[in-house]
């Protein structure tokens, strides 16, 4: 019988006959595995193994029982005691029973018991069958060279001889179990072999050992090892080193062995620990090469004896079963040295090949003539069926062959297949089965799919496998004998991570076994039981199954399959999935676990998540093990891996729901429902119930079954081998509480797996199981969850369903706040939803034959609403619902209609209810905005009175008494019953989405109508620069005749400030009481008007202000609200800029007059208001207004002198008032066009809509006229209306509807006959009234009533001293002209000629108006200085000075002004000196500071003078400014001027001068430089032609 064996070790066979592996084992083993091992395959890439474990067993073992290696000689066999004292771990599985003890699928430990005797093994004619060791090796010792020749020798020979085949020899049966052997001498301390080197250098030494010692050695014999080198070696050139030695130190050798005789000669050689460390890394690298050399060998073989065998698969005789023994011996050696993913693609390949071999057998019918056939059956599945047929029966039934199976004896005796394992490969022998030809087909799929599981646990690192190989490694490490030091310490094994892609493919291929391996054994049983009762057909056609037998097979294929599944789900299980706590935590306290004894079921990993975690992983329920349930670590504290993490947790979730569905169809036969049967169902009320008919002949003579035997098998557990199964199945609590927790498993893994269906899917599942089981509570936790999700995902019907079971579990619980808000408001909503969707679907085309879709029945829904009114009356807060929710085509009907005779309007809204019940709204609201600067305007209207909302389409009429013009948008809907408020809101800040659906035609446009009340802000049409600027607010009653009126002036501008302290009302209608910007009025007739005037402040530069006014009246009618904000411009119209020029009795200042904006102006009149000691004087005014242009300003020159006698005091006004008579042409054009239209429309049925027609056209108006078309209308004196011609009109009227509109429109009972009017009609009017008034004459300056004024204050700048200076020519030397030229205007003279001149200075002190800072009290020094350009000017006389004023004493106004005793007159000589209109010479008059000894300071005062004193201010009046004289050259002589400058010793200058006539050439001026030399200043003037050349 084959035994179990660890897959990850190879067999190395050692003899010791002289007992010294116990010696060599404390250095050997630790060594152990074999690390990085290369191998080149024969038919890929190199193959790495990184691990390969070795089992070292002695000669003459028996290889059909070994289980472990052999430690030693005389092994210590493990004692029942030591198996009972094994800690207890129980994770809910029991633990199976394999060869004596506890275990894994692939391994039992046992010990080895020493052989008989040594013997040769028979060798098995088919390959693959045996394990036969990869190297065998032969460890002697030899002390000295005596003992190597009389006996060492000899008994080398002879072990080479019996255990190693001659080389030619070997045939390919001996390749299948090729090895290599290896001999290591093991010397011991204290003998002569210890003392010698390892060569003495006169043979080769393969090995890597150090050769430094062989310099010690004195002798001239050879060592031991050289002579076992040189025996044994071989003499070839591809000899193989076969010999190592190993040498045991002092303390690693027991006394009683240790030699008593030391050597009489010592040598002086000693083995240090280098050389010992290498001689054991050669040792290891030795046992590498032989190992893979044998191996080579062996797969070599292997893989010719497949090729040879599968050509011959068309050959009678050919038998798969010989093929896969010898194939699988290939797969074995693969995965003996570790090459696991070679073995893996073994087993698929002979997968398939069985396969292959069934298909081909069922086309041919012939199983002889393809491969071989195989067993019917089972023989163990035909006696599980005749016992559990036994046990249905209740007492004994015989079988063909058969001893009677009673069951009424004693207690029931557990059946064997009930505690195994369903897949391992250690359950049978299945090598010898099918080698025997005697296995069934179900036996071979589970065979090799037992093998594939087991290499891909190894592949993913899966805890079983790994344990097995650590077990093995530890066992190896604790042989070493007692008091024995190891030198080599024991390594620590590494946890390298689990692939959980390799566990994913587990779990993958068990969903694709379990399947296929139930139908196998479906037929397997089926056939196995028929050929017992010998009812089979002799035509091969299957007898009919009665329902015992059903009843077993059904029973024995879902415990099969269920054990499966538990046992994958228990392999694959790994501490690497994060799972998440379980939901039935958190739905209801639940059990720990199903109380013992009637069960062990499923461990409660779900309790353990808030344990302690255990060192090692935990498995999942159903697989017997011996530890306890262990914990899954947190996933704060767990490493997790990202590959595959998602794939294996979605694997293992459809295990678990495999397993549920397997316990769901069990329990469908006891009447145990999962709830699902039993949901309320919505809107199948109209489907007929089929009745299944069978097509059958005898079907009418079929007797249906009895009653009692119906109870029997729906009641019966026969054929559940599991007892986890067969325990959920004993009663109906155990039933559910393992449906639950298969179900909470499954969603908990879908979780980590990101399958959100999935989890839907399971979380649905226990809700629909609680509510059957009537857990309310658990079930409402659960449906509250989980049918948001089933909403998203179009499932309409099954979330109606659910909402039910959730209104009944919540009201069973008397939940009232939930029951409304959460269940009875969804149902109502999703039964709308379904309701929308049939009209949809009900309005479209159809124009192929589609399936119906399933809407709900009215009656499923009928009574919920009034339920959800009347509960939520005990409420405290509203119930809100969405309006769309429950009603759809949500629309106005139309513009708004406007109430005669009062300001009001409404508006029709219609929706179409999809609620099956009928309500009464209490009331209807709808709130429109508008989004405007500053905030956002709104207004709500309001049904009157409560209104029935029907099933269908519904209109309803609400209503306002608040006005404000403007566009708005419908930003809510309310409907209000009760506590239940139906809502719709839309962000208004948000544009409106054209596409929606949920509201039609949202806009409405609020226009205000003529006769209604009307408020206007303008701006006062006089203004005063100096005072606060004061708005008017004018409020017209219009046909109201109000009680009560209350009005709020509000600001509407960011900085802008209104000093309502200041505010007044003027006319004759008085407020009756006003505060803080509130007015409040008494009785206003109808027709009337009161304007309120206040003053107002800005922050900032502001060029409009904005101003809201909330007006709240009273009328017969009832009361009204108005609001309305206006905007006003308060940016100056005009810009005037001063200029001042000081005389000595007068100041003329020229005011500039320009418009501030791109307007023209019209200028009437112009004022300059004189003070108290200044006169103003004005020439002749004109006839006309001045016309005025952006880029044309006016000038007004005015002339301002100084009042005598009138003393300057503190208080003395001397500010002036320049005051304009002005009207913007803008202004006037926007006045015409409201003036124009208004009385178009005075008699028209639009006279109501001439407001709303006025504000359009402004705002045109002021956006498309250019400022050219300005400039032109006040040229032409008329606008051309041609600019107003390209507007679509109807656009701008779009709020008031179209025609069609209107004729589809009801008109209300109070509705005017202006209603009918559209957007059209309004277009239509302004393109009639731009056809009839093509211009528009401007109206003239006479026409004007009142036109704006402004006045500005002038202040007149204080001056302390106003200088004027006269430079002119005296009498004495004439022009060369008598007279003036009569062209220029100016005195003419020639170039160089003499002119003396007078510079009259004088001052005036009438200037210094300012006494704080009056320096009249004082003397003042100036100085004065004559500037000119050097080459037009030479200045000849005293250009420089100093003069004083004096001080006026007591304010004598008479010496204000100079006198001709304070005047000055100084003369100068000018001298031209080129020709041209050369302006006069300037003069720069500036005060001298004090103590500077007559520097001069800064012109003018003002600036900082010098030792603290501050300069006066002065100004000059210098009255050649401007004027030029004329000069020429005589063009009758040329005279050269030369001028030679020596300087003598003395300091003196001579010059010379030189005449040189009327002629003078190029070459005399190049002499006459060359004579003045370089040593001198020369003065070279020539004048010839009128051109002057001045040279320095």
């Amino acid at each position: 019988m084959e035994q179990p064996f660890s897959s990850s070790k190879v067999t190395v066979e050692y003899f010791d006959p002289h007992d010294v592996y116990k010696l060599l084992a404390p250095g050997l083993i630790p060594r152990l595995p074999l690390r990085d091992l290369n191998w080149q395959s024969h038919a890929g890439p190199l193959r790495s193994i990184n691990t390969l474990h070795i089992e070292l067993l002695p000669s003459g073992a028996d290889y059909s029982n070994i289980f472990t290696p052999l430690s030693s000689p005389n092994p210590k066999g493990a004692s029942s005691t030591d198996v009972a004292n094994q800690p207890a771990r129980d994770d809910g599985f029991q633990t199976a029973t394999i060869a004596g003890r506890g275990g894994s699928t692939e391994h039992v430990d046992s010990t080895l018991r020493p052989p008989a005797g040594p013997g040769k093994e028979r060798r098995h004619q088919i390959p693959g069958l045996r394990r036969t060791p990869y190297l065998k090796v032969l460890l002697i010792r030899c002390d000295d060279n005596d003992t190597y020749k009389s006996t060492t020798k000899a008994e080398i020979k002879e072990w080479i001889k019996v255990n190693t085949p001659p080389a030619q020899g070997k045939t390919g049966a001996e390749n299948h179990d090729a090895f290599e052997w290896l001999i290591i001498h093991v010397v011991l301390p204290n003998t002569v072999a210890a003392t010698q080197p390892r060569t003495t250098g006169k043979v080769p030494d393969s090995s890597d050992v150090s050769k430094a010692a062989t310099l010690k050695w004195r002798g001239g014999s050879t060592s031991l090892l050289e002579k076992l080198r040189t025996d044994f070696n071989g003499s070839g050139k591809g000899a193989v080193d076969r010999i190592r030695q190993i040498r045991i130190g002092v303390n690693d050798v027991p006394y009683s062995m240790l030699p008593r005789v030391v050597p009489a000669v010592p040598t002086g050689y000693r083995e240090t620990e280098q050389d010992s460390e290498a001689a054991w890394a050669d040792l290891i690298g030795k046992f590498k090469e032989l190992i893979l050399s044998s191996f080579d060998t062996r797969v070599t073989q292997y893989e010719e004896d497949i090729k040879e065998r599968d050509g011959q698969r068309s050959l009678p005789g050919w038998n798969f079963c010989t093929f896969f023994i010898l194939k699988e011996g290939l797969a074995r050696g693969f995965e003996s040295v570790g090459l696991v993913e070679d073995a893996l693609v073994g087993y698929d390949e002979l997968s398939v090949g069985l396969d292959t071999i069934i298909q081909e057998q069922a086309v041919a019918g012939s199983a002889e003539a393809h491969g071989g056939a195989l067993l019917a059956y089972t023989p163990d599945l035909k006696e599980t069926a005749q016992k559990a047929l036994s046990e249905i029966a209740g007492g004994t039934l015989e079988f063909e062959e058969e001893e009677a199976v009673d069951l009424q004896s004693g207690e029931k005796q557990k059946l064997d297949y009930s505690e195994s394992i369903p897949i391992t490969s250690s359950k049978k022998t299945y090598r010898e089965l099918i080698l025997a030809n005697n296995v069934s087909l179900f036996d071979f799929r589970c065979y090799i799919f037992a093998r594939q599981i087991s290499l891909l646990l190894r592949l993913g690192n899966a805890w079983s496998p790994r344990e097995e190989l650590v077990a093995k490694l530890k066992e190896q490490q604790e042989m070493v004998p007692r008091g024995v030091a190891a030198k080599t310490p024991v390594p620590k094994l590494n946890e390298e991570p689990e692939n959980l892609l390799q566990l994913a493919e587990i779990c993958k291929r068990t969903l694709e076994f379990v399947p296929a391996i139930s139908t196998v054994m479906r037929e397997d049983i089926i056939a196995a039981i028929m050929s017992a009762k010998k009812h089979e057909e002799e035509d091969g056609i299957k007898p009919v199954l009665d329902s015992l037998l059903s009843e077993v097979v059904d029973n024995m294929v879902s415990s099969f399959a269920f054990s499966v599944a538990q046992q994958i789900l228990a392999q694959t299980s790994t501490k690497a999935l994060p799972i998440p706590p379980s939901t039935l935590n958190d739905a209801h306290d639940q059990k720990t676990s199903i109380p013992d004894p009637k069960t062990t079921m499923h461990p409660a990993r779900t309790t353990s998540l808030h344990g302690q975690g255990t060192h090692r992983p935990p498995l999942s329920p159903g697989f017997p093990s011996g530890r306890l349930s262990g914990s899954i670590e947190s996933p704060a504290t767990s490493s997790f891996q990202k590959a595959g993490l998602e794939e294996l947790a979605a694997r293992r979730a459809e295990l678990y729901a495999l397993s549920r569905n397997i316990l769901e169809e069990c329990g469908k036969k006891r009447g145990w429902s999962d709830g699902w049967s039993s949901v309320p169902t919505v809107g199948e009320a109209g489907v007929v119930d089929m009745e299944e008919i069978s097509l059958d002949d005898d079907a009418e003579k079929a007797e249906p079954a009895s009653t009692e035997t119906a109870e029997v098998l729906h009641t019966s557990i026969a054929g559940v081998g599991t007892t986890l199964l067969r325990t959920a199945l004993d009663n109906k609590d155990d039933f559910y509480r393992l449906y639950e927790t298969l179900t909470d498993k499954a969603l908990r893994h879908y979780t980590v797996a990101h399958h959100l269906h999935s989890v839907q899917a399971c979380m649905a599942d226990l809700a629909v199981l609680k509510f059957h089981l009537e857990e309310y509570k658990d079930a409402a936790f659960y449906f509250y969850r989980v049918i948001p999700f089933f909403g998203e995902s179009s499932w309409a019907l099954l979330e109606l369903s659910m909402l039910v079971m959730y209104a009944r579990c919540l009201k069973k619980l008397n939940k009232v706040d939930d029951y409304v808000n959460q269940a009875l408001r969804q149902l109502l909503c999703k039964a709308a939803a379904a309701e929308r969707d049939r009209l949809q679907q009900k309005s479209r085309f159809r124009n192929t034959l589609t399936s119906a879709t399933q809407y709900p029945e009215a009656s499923a829904i009928t009574g919920f609403l009034a339920d959800l009114i009347s509960v939520s009356a005990s409420l405290e807060k509203d119930v809100r619902i969405p309006l769309t929710s429950l009603c759809c085509d949500l629309a106005l009907d139309g513009p708004p209609f406007y109430d005669e005779g009062q300001d009001s309007f409404s508006l029709f809204l219609d929706f179409h209810s999809l609620l099956v019940d009928e309500f009464e709204a209490d009331s209807v609201s709808i709130r429109i905005t508008s989004k405007i600067a500053g905030g956002n305007r709104e207004i709500w209207l309001q049904t009157e009175k409560p209104v029935t909302i029907r099933p269908g389409p519904n209109k309803v009429r609400v209503q306002s008494t608040t006005m404000m013009a403007g566009t708005f948008e419908v930003d809510q809907v309310r409907l209000s019953s009760k506590k239940v408020l139906l809502h719709y809101e839309r962000d208004p800040n948000q544009p409106v989405d054209k596409s929606s659906t949920s509201l039609k035609n949202p806009q409405v446009t609020v226009y205000q109508r003529a006769s209604g009340l009307d408020v206007r802000l303008s701006g006062t049409k006089d203004l005063q620069l100096d005072k606060k600027k004061s708005l008017d607010l004018e409020l017209s009653t219009g046909w109201n005749s109000v009680k009560t009126c209350e009005i709020k002036i509000r600001s509407a501008t960011g900085g802008l400030r209104l000093v309502m302290s200041e505010a007044e009302v003027i006319g004759s209608t008085q407020a009756t009481k006003a505060e803080g910007g509130t007015f409040k009025f008494g009785t206003i007739p109808a027709n009337s008007s009161v304007k309120v005037r206040f003053p107002f402040t800005v922050e900032h530069d502001l060029l409009d202000v904005a101003v809201r006014a909330e007006v709240t009246y009273s009328t017969e009618r009832g009361s009204f609200t108005f609001f309305k904000t206006s905007s006003v411009p308060i940016s100056l119209a005009v810009e005037v800029n001063v200029q001042d020029i000081f005389k000595h009795n007068a100041l003329f200042s020229r005011f500039a007059v320009s418009s501030a904006s791109s307007s023209p102006l019209r200028l009437f009149k112009s004022e300059l208001l004189g003070s108290e000691i200044f006169d103003t004087h004005f020439g002749q005014s004109p006839s006309q207004p001045v016309l005025i242009f952006p880029k044309q300003p006016t000038s007004l020159l005015y002339k301002i002198t100084r009042k005598r006698g009138v003393a300057i005091g503190p208080k003395t006004n001397k500010t002036l008032y320049l005051k304009l008579y002005y009207s913007v042409l803008q202004d006037e054009i926007e006045s015409l066009f409201e003036q124009t239209i208004v009385a178009d429309l005075e008699d028209s049925p639009m006279r109501e809509y001439s407001k709303l027609i006025v504000s359009k056209v402004l705002t045109a108006v002021q956006a498309r006229l250019s400022e050219y078309d300005l400039e032109k209308a006040a040229l032409l004196g008329e606008l051309q209306t041609s600019f107003l011609a390209s507007i679509n009109w109807e656009s701008l009227f779009s709020g008031l509807g179209s025609n069609s509109q209107q004729s589809g429109t009801t008109s209300s009972p109070s509705s005017s006959p202006e209603e009918d009017i559209s957007s059209a009609t309004l277009s239509n009017f302004m393109l009639t009234f731009l056809a009839s008034h093509p211009s528009i004459p401007l109206p003239h300056a006479d026409s004007i009533p009142e036109p704006n004024t402004i006045v500005i204050p002038v202040d007149i700048p204080p001056v302390a001293i106003v200088h004027t200076a006269d430079l002119k020519i005296s009498s004495s030397p004439p022009p060369v002209v008598d007279g003036t030229d009569p062209y220029s205007g100016s005195p003419t003279y020639v170039i160089n000629q003499l002119l003396p001149a007078t510079l009259h200075l004088k001052w005036t002190r009438i200037w210094d108006t300012d006494p704080a800072n009056s320096c009249l009290s004082k003397d003042i020094e100036f100085g004065y200085e004559i500037t000119a350009p050097g080459d037009s000017w030479l200045l000849g006389g005293r250009r420089k000075g100093h003069f004083i004023i004096p001080a006026v004493e007591d304010g004598d106004q008479a010496k204000l002004s100079s006198e001709a005793e304070t005047e000055a007159e100084i003369p100068v000589v000018l001298v031209p000196l080129r020709e041209g209109f050369l302006p006069w010479p300037g003069v720069e008059i500036r005060e001298v500071k004090a103590g500077e000894n007559g520097e001069n300071s800064p012109v003018g005062g003002g600036g900082g003078g010098g030792m603290g004193e501050t300069m006066v201010h002065c100004e000059t009046d210098y009255r050649n400014l401007g004027e030029t004289v004329e000069v020429v050259g005589d063009r009758g002589r040329v005279t050269g001027l030369f001028v030679r400058c020596l300087t003598a010793g003395d300091g003196s200058m001579a010059c010379i001068n030189q005449d040189f006539g009327s002629t003078f050439s190029p070459r005399s001026e190049h002499t006459l430089g060359r004579e003045l030399g370089t040593g001198g200043l020369a003065l070279w003037v020539t004048m010839a032609k009128a051109e002057v050349a001045r040279a320095w």
